[in-house]
């Protein structure tokens, strides 16, 4: 398999995985999975982290606030990978309980990744709520 192929798989799978961890409640695949050298970056629906003690502190705040994901699909519309960088964009759908409250919606999401040690990392995201 090729780079492109290899990447596509690690986000059907792994990070497929962490993301709905992360909507179950658990923000450890997340934090597995992001890197852990700076920069790094959230640009959130619901809140914006800058750096490797902010972005921490929101995946603990997202474990904290999500819980009984019934449901999460990503929808990839775009990726690419050149040399040790790549991306993702896409629509996220989710089904999950916010704050106690179920809660079905839509995020535009974009993530960059990097390589590093032979592993693919998430550096940035920005997500947004569709209003559509």
């Amino acid at each position: 398999m090729g780079d492109r192929e290899d990447f596509l798989t690690w986000i059907k799978t792994d990070l497929y995985r962490a993301e709905t961890a992360l909507h179950d409640g658990d923000p450890e695949p997340r934090r597995t999975l992001w890197s852990h050298e700076e920069p790094v970056s959230v640009l959130g629906a619901w809140r914006n982290a800058r750096g490797l003690a902010e972005v921490d502190a929101l995946f603990t705040a997202l474990g904290a606030s999500f819980s009984h994901c019934t449901s999460y699909a990503f929808e990839l519309l775009a990726y690419d990978v050149v040399g040790d960088m790549a991306y993702t964009a896409g629509l996220e759908h989710v089904s999950a309980s916010v704050d106690g409250k179920p809660r079905t919606y839509t995020l535009r999401a974009t993530q960059v990744y990097r390589r590093e040690n032979a592993a693919w990392r998430v550096a940035h995201r920005h997500g947004d709520t569709v209003t559509q």
